[in-house]
């Protein structure tokens, strides 16, 4: 529910592109094979780190801890922004949800938001779910979203973004493996994978005065 119905559900992401808009301006991604290239890239790199640190949250690690280990993950300062702000909104979303008192002591020790990974596991926990679960949770939600976006900026039929994310679905299901693997072995280690590309485009985008996604 939180990832599927997130244009009803009022958790954010759907008005964030996952740094497929700023692909788009650069000439990077044009059509649905761009698009597909663009997901793999996204989904094993911060796709995977965004896994490990929601599955680790779902198994009830330290969730300070946790924070201060995607604050080391995410060296785009627009990125960390972008982060809090959607763990901000997901947590006040799941609170409704699921009242637990882990979400209100994250909520408390982050009053302007939490990483969205960290916010995501921990609400995952309080939904009573697994770390599998949270980690195949945020490996979509990597790549749904850009998929989603692509539709609005490239006027993409959605048939065919739909079809990039099917053909994705044994690498996500293999990432969430790897990063509940990870989660389980302890914090120090949880995948670091980095996509400096995607860093450097969210600086650009975050300075643009006129764009359709907030990043």
């Amino acid at each position: 529910m939180l990832v599927l119905c997130d244009g009803r559900f009022p958790a954010g992401g759907h008005a964030h592109s996952g740094g497929v808009e700023a692909a788009v301006k650069a000439g990077r991604v044009r059509d649905a094979d761009d698009l597909a290239a663009f997901c793999r890239g996204r989904l094993h790199t911060t796709g995977l780190t965004a896994a490990g640190l929601a599955a680790a949250a779902a198994l009830g690690h330290d969730p300070v801890v946790l924070d201060a280990a995607a604050d080391a993950r995410t060296p785009s300062p627009a990125l960390r922004a972008t982060s809090r702000k959607l763990g901000r909104q997901l947590m006040r979303a799941a609170r409704a949800a699921w009242p637990a008192p882990g979400l209100d002591a994250l909520a408390a020790a982050f009053p302007r938001g939490a990483h969205q990974p960290v916010v995501l596991g921990s609400a995952a926990r309080a939904a009573g779910l697994g770390p599998e679960d949270a980690a195949h949770c945020a490996a979509y939600e990597a790549v749904g979203g850009a998929a989603t976006a692509a539709v609005r900026l490239l006027s993409l039929d959605p048939f065919r973004a739909t079809a990039v994310l099917a053909r994705l679905a044994s690498e996500m299901d293999q990432v969430a493996a790897a990063a509940a693997a990870a989660a389980r072995r302890g914090v120090d280690d949880l995948p670091a994978a980095s996509a400096p590309l995607l860093d450097i485009w969210a600086e650009q985008h975050a300075a643009w005065p006129v764009r359709l996604f907030a990043s």
